[in-house]
């Protein structure tokens, strides 16, 4: 007959039915199921009998599938003392006056605050009802239960018990979920700080380790489908006793029963817990798929499983996002094409050198292939395409395996390394041999710029900056050559830069003006036109010769915007002096090859002329021979399209080119001009008379006017004169005036033929 206790913690009979209780076989107490433990129960009370009462009441129960064992202790202070050693009591059972009227109650207090042990569940108990109140206790404490020892009947006493315990097992296991997803978190940003499938890799096995309590071991392994052998499985990383599968190829009897598990978490595309292994699957992106197997050392229960996989979704993603990573990586610092480091990575590689102990022995070459953009455009980009991967092959699989080998772009190739093997011989050797592209022989060769790291001073951009101006001037010297960059190239270039940012800036603040200086009729003295000239005054005061800055005006392009300009300048010159009464006055305005060949020239030619007003017919543009020597096809077709402008043409510097006379018979043009050196040669050798004489006969021959500039004294004019030059302009006759003194100086020429 069941008992309930008594105030005094006696026992009395109270009817109670099988179905209340789990007992276990009392004959067999092995039978309390060994392989789950025991839930502890802490009795705190100063009367024996409720102990002893109470073990008899609960010992033989089980709850939750698990039996009770009880801990006893008969002061608050023993009682706090043994919580203090023990963390894993799941029920305390507190009387409320013990040494003192409220002992229970600061016990409460001190295993919340002190202890910090908030799981564990307490039911106070008291002989003396209605000592301590209720809800304040229950409410200030968290008390789990507060009831009087009259009212705990033996099946109150279970059901109350096992109320706590359900609640502990409850808090308990909100904690481990939170405990373990706090793992998985930590463990994701941890994983995703790492760079490499195979450093990910070993994070993970490393995290599996901590989340389930026991050291890293096992193997991730990965098998890509779509491939040449989709069969075969590749350890990515192996931790502990496995760690001899790292890098191996798995898979049948390899992997022994690893592999096995993990073949068959690949297969099923799900993870599994069977024979003491833990076997994960991690869905991949573009045929990649994962799968981790690790060896337990113990069992794992529900809450772990559902936590794992939380995990392996995080880790599914930690995996993809490497694999993003390091797809773009290979696309930021490698050539898509060659599959060579790109700009941005020799960068890098070259700044690791420059930072070595042995900068002094390394080399950048870059290596240019000649005449690439017309094979590109007569073959087509694929060939081009093929052609520029055999040489990237070639370059990588021929040259020291010590050397970096990248494409910078398009057919520009770069070898960085030590000098004893950067050398241009060996390098341009590999040229000789021709590349066999799509069943053709194809031979190419390259040239080279190179730069010695250990006289470099800049970074490893300005590396390449000078490597590419070394390249720029072996190109320009001989194609299939080579040269190496020098400091007195990087003070020139530099000062070439800063002139071209001085004279951008000089354009837009009006630093630029022209000059013109007088042209005449070698029998008359009677001026009949001027040259326009383009000077340049720095803000200081200072004249700028032309060329110099007029040749970096070309270089950068700038020439395009201050062409337009002189040519508008000049027209509008020319109506002033039209309107000053110089009706039959020529202006001459010099054309550079940059600006004549813009496909918007005749655009800018004729808005100068509508524009300003300026007659065609008294304008002339000079172009130099050696420009008429290039393409002449499409010379003569831009220069017929000038002429209908209405303008003239003039040939300056005639005599210092190779003009054939077919060719200057095509071209249409109206005037030559003797050019200033052999002007100059004409007294003092046969040679520049000569010259002189020739260009002027065949002027006659072809029905051209003939001009000769930089005529200095009186005797060049008179032999200019005698043979047959009709035309000349130079300091004999003026130097170059500013519009106000060549208004000036022609007035004073018409009063001087007037008298």
């Amino acid at each position: 007959m069941p008992a309930s206790m008594t105030p005094s913690g006696a026992l009395k009979d109270v009817p109670m039915s099988h179905d209340d209780l789990v007992f276990a076989d009392e004959g067999d107490d092995s039978s309390a199921s060994p392989a789950r433990a025991a839930w502890r129960i802490l009795v705190v009370d100063d009367d024996a009998d409720v102990h002893s009462t109470t073990t008899f009441a609960l010992g033989s129960v089980e709850m939750q599938g698990r039996p009770l064992s009880f801990l006893h202790a008969y002061s608050a202070a023993e009682a706090f003392e043994l919580l203090r050693r023990d963390t894993g009591i799941a029920v305390v059972l507190l009387d409320v006056v013990m040494e003192s009227a409220d002992a229970g109650l600061n016990l409460v207090r001190r295993i919340r605050e002190e202890l910090g042990q908030h799981e564990v569940r307490i039911i106070l108990r008291t002989g003396q009802p209605g000592y301590a109140p209720e809800m304040d206790a229950i409410r200030g404490y968290d008390i789990n239960d507060y009831r009087t020892k009259s009212e705990l009947t033996r099946t109150k006493l279970y059901t109350t018990v096992a109320a706590a315990i359900r609640s502990y097992q409850q808090i308990r296991a909100l904690d481990e979920n939170r405990l373990g997803l706090e793992r998985i978190v930590a463990a994701g940003a941890e994983l995703m700080a790492l760079h490499g499938v195979r450093d990910v890799a070993l994070g993970i096995l490393n995290q599996l380790g901590q989340l389930l309590g026991q050291p890293a071991e096992g193997v991730l392994c990965v098998r890509e489908t779509g491939h040449a052998h989709p069969d075969i499985l590749r350890a990515v990383a192996a931790a502990g006793a496995c760690r001899h599968l790292d890098g191996r190829e798995l898979g049948g009897q390899r992997g022994g029963e690893l592999g096995i598990a993990i073949e068959r978490a690949l297969l099923t595309r799900r993870g599994a817990v069977d024979d003491g292994l833990l076997t994960l699957y991690f869905p991949g992106k573009a045929g990649r798929d994962f799968a981790a197997c690790v060896p337990l050392d113990r069992p794992i229960n529900d809450t772990e499983q559902r936590l794992l996989q939380v995990f392996a979704g995080m880790v599914a993603v930690a995996l993809d996002n490497v694999e993003l990573v390091t797809h773009l990586n290979q696309a930021a610092f490698h050539d898509p094409l060659t599959g060579l480091p790109n700009r941005t990575r020799l960068v890098e590689l070259v700044d690791a050198a420059l930072a070595a102990p042995q900068r002094a022995q390394a080399i950048l070459a870059l290596v240019d292939l000649d005449h690439f953009a017309e094979t590109n455009d007569a073959l087509g980009h694929h060939f081009g395409d093929l052609l520029l991967v055999a040489v990237g092959r070639r370059l990588k699989s021929r040259l020291d395996p010590s050397l970096q080998v990248a494409r910078i772009g398009g057919d520009i190739f770069c070898v960085l390394g030590d000098a004893g093997v950067v050398q241009p011989a060996p390098i341009q050797a590999l040229f000789r041999e021709p590349f066999q592209i799509d069943g053709q022989d194809v031979q190419v060769s390259a040239t080279l710029g190179l730069v010695r790291l250990g006289e470099h001073d800049g970074s490893g951009a300005d590396a390449l900056k000078d490597a590419d101006i070394a390249l720029k001037r072996a190109k320009s010297q001989q194609r299939a050559g080579h040269f190496y960059f020098s400091r007195s190239m990087g003070v020139e270039i530099r000062e070439r830069v800063r002139m071209m940012h001085a004279l951008r800036g000089g354009f837009q603040r009006g630093e630029l003006f022209l000059a013109y200086q007088p042209q005449v009729d070698l029998l008359s003295n009677r001026p009949f036109g001027a040259e326009a000239l383009l000077r340049w005054r720095t803000e200081d005061g200072r004249l700028v010769p032309p060329d110099r800055f007029i040749p970096i005006a070309e270089y950068s392009g700038l020439i395009v915007e201050i062409g337009e300009w002189v040519l508008r300048q000049a027209c509008a010159e020319l109506m002033r002096l039209r309107q000053a009464g110089h009706r039959e006055f020529t202006m001459s305005v010099n054309v550079s090859q940059v600006q004549f060949r813009h496909p918007h020239f005749l655009d800018m030619l004729r808005r100068a002329l509508e524009d300003t007003g300026a007659p065609p017919e008294y304008i002339e543009l000079e172009i130099t021979e050696s420009m008429a020597m290039e393409e002449p096809a499409l010379l003569v077709e831009k220069l017929a399209q000038v002429k209908r402008t209405g303008v003239s043409i003039a040939i300056d510097d005639f005599g210092t080119g190779f003009s054939s006379l077919s060719h200057l018979q095509r071209l249409q043009v109206d005037r030559l001009k003797i050019d200033r050196a052999f002007v100059t040669e004409i007294t003092g050798s046969a040679r520049g008379s000569s010259i002189a004489e020739m260009v002027v006969q065949l002027g006659r021959n072809l029905g051209l006017s003939v001009i000769a500039e930089g005529v200095e004294d009186e005797r060049q004019a008179q032999i200019l004169r005698q043979l047959g030059c009709p035309l000349a302009q130079g300091y004999l006759f003026a130097r170059p005036l500013t519009p106000e003194d060549l208004v000036e100086w022609l007035g004073k020429q018409a009063l001087h033929r007037a008298a």
